[in-house]
């Protein structure tokens, strides 16, 4: 299961309960659908949960939402309302905390920029707050926020950067923005996670780093991730899946033969494909033809929902 690329805690669990067709021992899940979208909040709580996963103990709140890519003031409001939602159960309402923002990735590639794009939107208000000697203000939290940059671009590791921030400023916590990458291409740009347990920058292309989490910066790192990639064996495997379907609904003859080959596990078919593609150097990172409108209109959404989570004054 761990061999396949994923960022998602969702596609963890279908990956184990594919293989088992049973829950995750140390892993508690809810889920709750609603017309144009869908929320899964799992839980991992144990060792167990943990290793089995491949992810941290933590909370994971996964928004699937096809309207997500949607650049229309409606559709927008909608996905806002729901990530402000999910958002405001994990922060809390407590406008005394000072918030650390953020963007991971890289700015000069578009698929990576979705951190440095949010902070630029996000409403920063410590210099207001330092300026009035200001502890409180019943519309405004003190918010700070920072795109590190890559270490191909700075020379230094992006958690040594927000280490030195932390124990500078001392924020109550961190909030960090990235990329992440998925192993569905169906979630591509139409997921957002939430997690209370930290991320690796650079996890989503296999460019793991030091994690930047509350063991590493001592305060609760809580992080926000879109999908916006997905390798190229993940993305063969989909468009043979969808073949298959294809040939099933069409053909009279060869159907079992069809139904076999759809019968292999996703990991079983995803090391076949990326045994074929690595040799030749092609197992390539892939993102859609549009990457830079929905980056742009995604990069509005999280900022939003942060600006009204962080700022109960504003509307």
């Amino acid at each position: 299961m761990k061999n396949i690329r994923t960022d998602l805690a969702i596609e963890a669990r279908e990956m184990y309960s594919e293989d088992k067709k049973v829950e995750i021992p140390g892993v508690k899940v809810d889920r709750k659908e609603e017309k144009n979208y869908t929320v899964t909040r799992i839980e991992i709580f144990d060792e167990k949960g943990r290793e089995i996963m491949g992810k941290e103990k933590g909370i994971y709140v996964t928004i699937e939402s096809n309207i997500l890519t949607f650049d229309d003031d409606e559709s927008r409001t909608e996905v806002i309302n729901v990530l402000l939602e999910e958002l405001s159960k994990i922060l809390g309402n407590d406008k005394n905390k000072k918030t650390l923002i953020i963007g991971l990735g890289n700015w000069n590639i578009t698929s990576d920029a979705l951190g440095p794009k949010t902070v630029s939107r996000v409403l920063v208000t410590r210099h207001l707050f330092k300026t009035y000697n200001k502890e409180y203000d019943d519309d405004l939290s003190e918010v700070s926020a920072l795109s590190p940059g890559v270490m191909g671009i700075t020379g230094i590791e992006t958690s040594e950067t927000v280490k030195a921030l932390v124990d500078m400023i001392k924020p109550d916590r961190v909030i960090a923005v990235d990329a992440l990458a998925s192993r569905k291409l169906e979630r591509v740009n139409s997921t957002i996670q939430i997690s209370t347990a930290g991320i690796s920058p650079g996890a989503g292309i296999g460019n793991i780093r030091k994690a930047l989490n509350e063991e590493y910066l001592k305060v609760p790192v809580i992080a926000i991730g879109v999908p916006t990639v997905v390798d190229a064996a993940t993305l063969t495997s989909d468009v043979i899946d969808m073949t298959l379907d294809n040939l099933i609904n069409e053909s009279k003859k060869g159907k079992e033969f069809y139904n076999m080959l759809k019968s292999l596990k996703q990991e079983e078919k995803y090391n076949l494909i990326k045994d074929i593609l690595e040799p030749y150097n092609k197992n390539v990172i892939v993102t859609p033809k549009d990457i830079d409108e929905i980056i742009d209109n995604l990069s509005v959404i999280i900022s939003e929902a942060l600006n009204k989570c962080l700022h109960p004054g504003i509307n």
